[in-house]
């Protein structure tokens, strides 16, 4: 317990980046929800736009059409990994790395839970195109995204680096 304490591992200090992440990602959706309306797009540079898109589903819109349930299932998931992830960082908040990586899958995961909650979709309005997308994607355009999405998507990025880092030292 003590070395925990004496690494820097306490619970706190996480929290506090996870609750900066979702402010962030709440007030960013709400200037969107303000100030565009559904379907809207503005260009901001030749490959990215701002828009307001609903997503009903999980990451690439998996299952937007699926009904209704798929929202509850996904705030359940939400909730579900949000736990494991407060277990996880009491056990290991000294390790700095896996500890960023969990903080910012959590602050994402919270702010998209939020919008499933209060609106029954999650908004999502970060859109960049390039034509080489196009054989993937409609128009080159990658689905659009939101601040919740970077998080998740950075932490993920820094779980895979932090165990390849972790494999190399043993």
């Amino acid at each position: 317990m003590a070395t925990r304490k004496a690494g820097g591992g306490g619970l706190l200090p996480w929290l506090g980046i996870a609750l900066i992440i979702v402010l962030l990602d709440q007030i960013t959706k709400i200037v969107v929800l303000g100030a565009f309306d559904l379907g809207d797009s503005r260009p901001v540079t030749s490959f990215f736009n701002l828009v307001r898109v609903h997503n009903t589903g999980a990451a690439f819109s998996f299952l937007a059409q699926a009904g209704g349930w798929q929202r509850w299932f996904f705030v359940g998931l939400g909730a579900a990994a949000v736990s494991f992830i407060l277990y996880m960082l009491r056990q290991h908040g000294h390790q700095r790395m896996f500890s960023w990586a969990l903080t910012l899958i959590m602050g994402g995961a919270i702010g998209n839970v939020i919008d499933r909650m209060v609106h029954g979709y999650v908004v999502d309005f970060l859109d960049f195109h390039w034509a080489i997308l196009s054989p993937l994607f409609y128009r080159g355009h990658f689905p659009a995204f939101n601040i919740a999405d970077c998080a998740i998507s950075i932490g993920a990025a820094l779980l895979i680096l932090d165990e390849i880092v972790r494999v190399r030292r043993s």
